[in-house]
């Protein structure tokens, strides 16, 4: 009998910066003509084409219609995109591999409809121990100054109601593939871009919760709709560094910001680069901040299994000196990823 060669593919994501982000005053420390949106978008089709993906799964893309989606489908790829709401323009977008994915069904994700969600000063998805950190006897979060505040917020009111808490602008998108492979397997993809302020944990706990009650009821229909039990994966920007609130939530339903509680999770998940080796020492990089933000959970399961992952270079490294941006990383963050078998 002959041997059968096991189907592998490779994910990736990587938070690329949005160019309307890149501003000399915000890194002063980057050689000023890496930052120009010229050099820059090559260095990062260059990045991406070497990364030899079949999915990539990327964020803060602010020129998807006018440079993204052309240059990278040029390299073999397709690609679904959701858009910030609100005056940003960046947004999160799949690119993946016509030759070994079709795509069969998506949907967006707008963390903005947490909003609705909005009663007695807390959220339907949160219990009570999960309340906004906004008054009570709760400890309120430090105030950011108002130059972050109007930056992040655009000046909509009092960021101790809740509402205005929720609206965020922030996205995600998912999407359900059927790998181009004999066994012809399902695969259930996440990208998002949660919350960025530390002092914010409510916000991006809320968020997270969000995201695995909206994957789980998008398991179910694509499980009823294709008669299959598919593999999941979640890939992005979380804002979260390991072992805090939202990190703790996706990996295990412990949740502290108030008595410690541990909820039912909707999607059992492990971290990628835990489960292979330990995460990474960093993943974005500037003379501000240096440490792990970027992930790719998944949920485990006897149909797929990680065989390699994407080494990150270490902080002696010399082409991280000064911090990122820089000529050789067109981007604060570097790129993660795995190579995944189908059993």
């Amino acid at each position: 009998m002959p041997n059968v060669t096991a189907f592998k593919f490779r994910l990736v994501s990587y938070n690329i910066l949005a160019q309307a982000y890149v501003k000399s005053a915000y890194f002063p420390h980057s050689p000023a003509p890496s930052l120009k949106w010229k050099a820059r978008s090559q260095a990062i089709l260059t990045v991406l084409k070497n990364l030899e993906a079949d999915f990539l799964c990327l964020q803060e893309v602010d020129e998807y219609d006018t440079f993204y989606k052309k240059n990278v489908e040029s390299l073999g790829y397709a690609s679904i995109y959701i858009q910030r709401s609100g005056r940003k323009r960046d947004g999160c977008g799949i690119f993946y591999k016509q030759n070994n994915a079709e795509l069969v069904i998506e949907e967006k994700i707008d963390y903005n409809d947490l909003v609705d969600t909005v009663e007695d000063g807390k959220t339907s998805s949160m219990d009570n121990s999960d309340k906004l950190l906004v008054g009570g006897n709760k400890k309120e979060p430090k105030a950011v100054s108002d130059l972050e505040l109007k930056d992040s917020q655009g000046d909509r009111g009092d960021p101790n109601d809740p509402r205005v808490r929720l609206k965020r602008d922030c996205v995600g998108i998912m999407a359900a593939f059927r790998l181009k492979n004999p066994s012809c397997h399902h695969l259930i993809i996440a990208n998002t871009h949660l919350y960025w302020d530390p002092e914010w944990a409510d916000v991006k706990i809320a968020q997270a919760k969000y995201l695995l009650s909206r994957l789980a009821g998008f398991k179910k229909l694509v499980s009823n709709k294709f008669d299959c039990s598919p593999s999941i994966m979640v890939a992005g920007d979380f804002n979260s560094v390991p072992g805090d609130l939202v990190y703790q939530y996706l990996v295990s339903g412990t949740n502290s910001m108030g008595p410690e509680t541990v909820d039912d999770l909707p999607i059992p998940l492990s971290s990628l680069y835990a489960y292979t080796k330990g995460e990474p020492e960093f993943t974005n990089c500037t003379p501000g901040f240096t440490g792990t933000l970027d992930y790719i959970f998944f949920s485990p399961s006897g149909d797929i299994k990680p065989v390699s992952y994407l080494e990150l270079p270490g902080i002696e490294s010399s082409d991280l000196s000064g911090g990122l941006p820089n000529y050789f990383h067109p981007s604060d963050h570097l790129p993660i990823g795995a190579e995944f078998e189908v059993l």
